[in-house]
């Protein structure tokens, strides 16, 4: 992790923050840090204390958990202009990380000391609503992806999921078992229907890599999923 030096005015980069009285502002600023990390590297791992409240500036945080069959579970992802669920429960109920969080870009983040933090969550109600709106909003989120893993069809949530991962150019860059572990589910099962995607024209693979060929498609069956 890489401490850099900034004079930016970060905290507009966050909504609720800027009602912020002036002092409280200056105070925030003060008793934190803008740190950097590079693509692949362990933002925070199971066991480890929650030191920092990390809000995110720029880049993706993947936030994942292991089974006890040592399968890789995805859990949701931390974007520019968010801050992580876990670490916000971990800080409030003084408890250990339970999952992994690896940078998936070159991130830049503030890091809120547990100091600030616990100072600024007891003394400002505008504070403590932004903690706490970030933390429900993320929720729902975790909730919607139980309601996807129990009840939604795999190749309905594997048709929005790659729309979603797929760059400018229409390429998501994984492998099967990146996508299997996106989802919760086997390798097997992704290879399964990526191969009826692309009997349907709506999928070109490669070595590491899908191309989505037929979006319109892909769409038509993401969207079975509010349909249904």
């Amino acid at each position: 992790m890489t401490v850099a030096t900034t004079t930016e005015n970060w905290i507009d980069n966050f909504e609720g923050l800027g009602k912020l009285p002036a002092e409280l502002k200056d105070e925030l600023v003060a008793g934190s840090k803008i740190v950097e990390m590079p693509a692949g590297a362990q933002v925070f791992a199971p066991g480890q204390s929650a030191d920092n409240l990390l809000l995110l500036l720029k880049g993706t945080v993947r936030v994942q958990q292991k089974s006890e069959t040592g399968r890789e579970v995805f859990l949701y992802r931390v974007h520019a202009g968010d801050s992580c669920v876990l670490t916000t429960a971990c800080m409030l109920a003084f408890e250990d990380y339970a999952a992994d969080g690896i940078a998936e870009t070159d991130i830049r983040a503030v890091a809120i000391p547990r100091r600030t933090f616990d100072d600024l969550v007891a003394r400002s109600p505008i504070f403590r609503s932004f903690v706490f709106k970030a933390y429900s909003r993320r929720l729902t989120d975790l909730f919607t992806l139980i309601d996807d893993i129990v009840f939604q069809r795999m190749d309905v949530r594997l048709a929005a999921r790659l729309l979603e991962l797929a760059d400018d150019k229409g390429v998501v860059h994984a492998t099967h078992q990146v996508l299997g572990n996106e989802l919760g589910t086997a390798r097997e099962v992704i290879s399964r229907t990526l191969a009826e995607f692309q009997r349907r024209g709506w999928v070109e693979l490669a070595r590491g890599e899908v191309r989505l060929t037929g979006r319109s498609g892909l769409e038509r069956l993401a969207r079975a999923s509010t349909a249904a």
